[in-house]
């Protein structure tokens, strides 16, 4: 799978461990190999821009995504192709929802990717079985990656 991960944030960010994380979500989720996938870590200023350009709401958020060919999942044997998008990832946003959630904020960020990837792939939370499904996935994937249970959503 082409994953490409880029921090222009200006702070440390373990681009290898979300790029491992991506390959695992892609692969649990049977996206074919050569779908593509960009993961972008910004500033609070630029999240803050990109949150009111697209959602016409004030503030950073930690995390937003842009689905190109409006993807879903696939299975073993037909995995989905194409384009998935972007997922852009605030860290000093997600560093703060760690402290709030007494967790790291590597493990915030890749919560953050998870979801992220999860809305490329058609997921959403607007409703609460929606909710339910994309969060026990989330919870599932994340935690068959990491080893061990994953830390719980500080985010809506």
């Amino acid at each position: 799978m082409a994953v490409e991960v880029v921090n222009e944030s200006g702070i440390e960010v373990d681009e290898h461990a979300l790029l491992e994380l991506a390959h695992a979500v892609m692969d649990g989720l049977h996206v074919h190999p050569a779908a593509e996938l960009s993961v972008l870590c910004v500033d609070e200023a630029t999240m803050e821009q990109l949150h009111l350009d697209w959602m016409d709401l004030p503030g950073p958020t930690d995390v937003m995504s842009f689905p190109m060919d409006e993807l879903r999942p696939g299975t073993a044997t037909a995995p989905t192709e194409g384009l998935l998008g972007d997922v852009v990832i605030c860290p000093q946003v997600a560093r703060l929802q760690a402290e709030r959630g007494g967790h790291s904020t590597q493990d915030e960020m890749q919560l953050l990717l998870t979801h992220g990837i999860l809305h490329l792939l058609g997921f959403d939370h607007e409703d609460p079985a929606e909710r339910q499904e994309m969060f026990e996935l989330q919870d599932r994937l994340l935690s068959e990656h990491l080893g061990r249970p994953a830390p719980r959503p500080t985010m809506d």
